[in-house]
């Protein structure tokens, strides 16, 4: 990683970022070489992504032909927009983020079972609330789609903080964000250090 004080050396501020998120992006290997990029619902657990699909598709067909996949999340904080600094070139407006990109290989879900656990988990997530009606093995949509689990090779994370700013403009972003405002902009100003 390039900007070294950027990335996230913490496994679980990487994992809390993952449960945070509810969309992210596969990406495949096309059958002409080119990635090819799916957004997607997902659930982080036992240490690997799991989704489910229709039985067949663009995606469905890369995985089968390479298993190889990269999957990303991240979640925007914070626009520092050109009003933080009027008198500051146009170039030091900046995003900040929190990201995570993994590498890994996926596979389909055989296992009854566990797909049933993946499908009730990703219900538990994107539904939000309790008492939703559960998912049993003889559910006909159990039948009817596929559950992928990624298994994780490599996993990075990375926020963008203004770690490579000085005490004095850390101080600014932060006023500026907390006078701001806007959705984001104190979890970002109190995530500046």
């Amino acid at each position: 990683m390039r900007r070294s004080q950027c990335e996230i050396k913490d496994k679980g501020k990487i994992e809390e970022i993952l449960r945070r998120c509810r969309i992210g992006r596969l990406a495949t290997v096309g059958a002409d070489g080119y990635p090819y990029i799916t957004p997607l619902n997902y659930v982080y657990r036992q240490g690997a992504i799991w989704f489910h699909c229709a039985r067949q598709g663009e995606k469905l067909h890369n995985i089968a032909r390479d298993p190889r996949v990269c999957f990303e999340v991240d979640i925007p904080l914070a626009y520092k927009g050109t009003d933080c600094d009027p008198e500051a070139p146009a170039c030091s407006v900046s995003q900040l983020y929190h990201s995570v990109v993994i590498r890994g290989r996926a596979e389909v879900v055989t296992a009854v079972e566990e797909k049933v656990a993946a499908l009730n988990a990703l219900m538990a997530v994107h539904e939000g609330v309790p008492g939703f009606g559960r998912i049993g093995a003889a559910d006909p949509g159990v039948a009817a789609c596929l559950v992928v689990a990624v298994r994780i090779e490599r996993m990075s994370g990375k926020s963008g903080l203004a770690q490579n700013k000085s005490d004095a403009d850390k101080a600014g972003i932060r006023a500026y964000l907390e006078r701001r405002g806007l959705p984001g902009d104190l979890e970002a100003a109190r995530l500046i250090r």
